[in-house]
């Protein structure tokens, strides 16, 4: 699945280790990724130019600056004796302020920011293999964790960063937090046998015109994911899902959820879209939605979703792009 590449040692046996990024900093075989407001540096000037993996010495003047923010240093983990770490830059650091000379008067973080290239996930896509595709996907969900919990949510008082960027801490109630991700259900939802099987998709009420893909939706407290899929489908759809089989999931940090992909058989076919989540609903046999992606009468998913792999699992071949 894109984005799901999870193949570094996340080493979480070091993450209580004193002074672990400072000591990591220090060292040249280090690796740091870059993050701003969501996205990651680059390596060159686009997205195909991949994520830049920069020497900790090359950063030696915005390391003083964060030292007294410990979560703009974050522990990634290691492989074949390499230790990655990403800086997260604040979020003005791109802020254009210069002095009554016209001399540009921003910290080092601004510098940094305004002289790399920078990408979200959704366009790497193509770009990342491997580790390196865990590696990002893993530093922009936790610099986003960050961004959110800088405050207790039990007491809202200051929270303080440990264990290499993995916990915070409560500094008035001493409770440790964690990252939490939210669990999603999306499934490909079909009916029939051999030739006249069809699949369901849904268009969105926010999504551009002609953009279908397949329904989703969270796990709701108490519910199993099957339960979920199943619930899903009806409130959206009206459909009523007989079996549910798991196919495979997706880290999707936009900010903090993890998609779950399954495949669900339909026991009726009668479409009643609800109107607020899906405005329409359409079954396709795989000649009929494949002559729909060709003439652009359907827009799927980008490739950087699980999405457009359940749909293309389900066709069996690869479809055109819009």
């Amino acid at each position: 699945m894109p984005l799901d590449a999870a193949v570094l040692d996340r080493a979480a046996h070091r993450r209580g280790e004193p002074d672990l990024v400072r000591t990591l900093r220090g060292e040249a075989t280090t690796r740091v990724v870059l993050v701003h407001r969501g996205r990651l540096a680059l390596a060159g000037p686009g997205p195909a130019d991949g994520v830049a993996l920069l020497d900790p010495a090359a950063l030696a003047d915005v390391g003083a600056a964060a030292d007294e923010d410990q979560a703009r240093w974050l522990f990634l983990g290691e492989g074949d004796g390499v230790a990655y770490v990403a800086l997260v830059l604040p979020d003005d650091a791109d802020a254009e302020e210069v002095d009554i000379e016209g001399v540009d008067a921003s910290d080092p973080f601004a510098v940094l920011a305004r002289e790399r290239s920078w990408s979200g996930l959704r366009e790497l896509v193509g770009g990342l293999e491997g580790p390196l595709a865990g590696l990002a996907t893993e530093a922009v969900a936790l610099a986003a964790w960050h961004a959110n919990h800088t405050r207790c949510p039990r007491c809202g008082g200051r929270t303080t960063v440990e264990n290499g960027g993995w916990t915070r801490r409560c500094v008035a109630q001493g409770v440790e937090l964690y990252p939490r991700t939210d669990p999603a259900v999306i499934m490909t939802v079909v009916h029939g046998e051999g030739d006249d099987e069809r699949l369901l998709l849904g268009h969105a009420a926010h999504w551009p015109e002609r953009r279908f893909s397949t329904l989703a939706g969270y796990v709701e407290p108490g519910e199993s994911l099957e339960s979920a899929v199943r619930r899903e489908v009806a409130e959206e759809a009206g459909v009523v899902v007989g079996e549910v089989a798991y196919r495979g999931s997706q880290p999707w940090p936009f900010p903090a959820s993890l998609m779950l992909g399954f495949a669900a058989r339909a026991l009726t076919t009668e479409l009643h879209v609800d109107g607020v989540e899906l405005t329409d609903a359409r079954w396709f046999t795989r000649p009929e939605l494949a002559a729909a992606v060709r003439t652009g009468d359907v827009l799927l998913p980008g490739r950087a979703s699980i999405a457009r792999s359940l749909v293309e699992d389900w066709f069996g071949d690869r479809l055109p792009d819009a």
